[in-house]
């Protein structure tokens, strides 16, 4: 299998282990290229990873069997539109694009294999309560993503990264944009929603800091709350359902059931993306048809969640 990073960061460089593991363990030989643009080293355990390194896209091969999108999602769509002759199948880090307004057409999405990323979904925590949710009469949902941005990246002032810069593809509706896809992926996509989102807080961001919506699908509502001000992390969801409440804490890896008894769910954070990256080398090598997450369902949630 050969493959191409275009950017090599934080995210990038999980896959870039994670494809690495997964191919070990399926026994594919594997090679794997990075497009980058920065001068930054990287480290010596990514460096040897990598075979070959390129600032340019025209210069990368032309027979790659995937390429992931894991630069800035302001890139995103130029990346995309400059490699499309170059593979026949993209893994792109969400969101998507910054804007829904963007055309899969001119990007060279249509007719391609694509997966865009939604780990939540592979959490072992989701996946139970995904089986719970189908035998459920569910009235309303409470999903919050609640945390505090200076504290996310240890070391790293929080007014240089992506998320606190609008330009850049920043701020919690797009960032959260993992409660947006799982709602989606429990419920399908509402008949309305109203959402107000902005900057309320003192963080020295101009992205949004606050989003805070309502969903009304037939017989439930859906309240959904993103932040970048609470200290102490939040995820979670509550249902309020026909027979009591279910409540999952994405953070503690548990669900809550309308008895009070708890399925202990909790995992290390890497496995979600491990099972991510073995449903895309799958479906990559060997799947037909749109994926999980194809462009136009990951287009059609950013479309739902930025109102546009």
């Amino acid at each position: 299998m050969k493959v191409l990073f275009v950017g090599v960061g934080s995210i990038g460089t999980r896959h870039l282990n994670n494809i690495t593991a997964v191919c070990k363990e399926r026994g594919i030989p594997l090679e794997c290229h990075a497009l980058r643009h920065g001068a930054r080293a990287l480290p010596p355990e990514t460096e040897v990873l990598l075979t070959r390194q390129f600032t340019e896209a025209a210069a990368t091969d032309r027979d790659y069997d995937a390429v992931f999108i894991t630069n800035p999602t302001n890139l995103h769509y130029d990346a995309i539109e400059s490699l499309q002759d170059h593979t026949g199948c993209f893994f792109i880090e969400k969101p998507i694009f910054e804007t829904s307004r963007r055309s899969l057409e001119t990007a060279g999405l249509v007719g391609k294999k694509a997966y865009i990323a939604a780990p939540m979904r592979w959490c072992g925590t989701f996946m139970k309560l995904r089986e719970l949710v189908k035998s459920r009469e569910v009235y309303s949902a409470r999903i919050i993503c609640s945390s505090y941005l200076p504290e996310w990246r240890k070391g790293v002032d929080y007014r240089t990264v992506y998320s606190a810069r609008r330009e850049l593809g920043g701020g919690v509706t797009i960032d959260l944009i993992h409660e947006w896809d799982y709602m989606v992926e429990l419920f399908g996509f509402p008949e309305e929603c109203f959402t107000l989102l902005g900057k309320y807080s003192n963080l020295e961001i101009n992205s949004d800091d606050l989003s805070v919506a309502i969903a009304r699908y037939p017989g439930m509502l859906a309240e959904l709350h993103l932040d970048y001000i609470g200290r102490g992390y939040r995820r979670s969801i509550e249902l309020l359902c026909a027979d009591g409440n279910l409540f999952a804490d994405f953070g503690a890896g548990t669900i809550t059931l309308e008895d009070g008894s708890v399925i202990d769910c909790a995992e290390p954070v890497n496995d979600r993306f491990l099972r991510e990256m073995d449903y895309f080398v799958e479906y990559c090598l060997h799947g037909e048809g749109e994926s999980l997450n194809s462009p136009e369902k990951a287009q059609a949630v950013l479309k739902l969640a930025l109102k546009e």
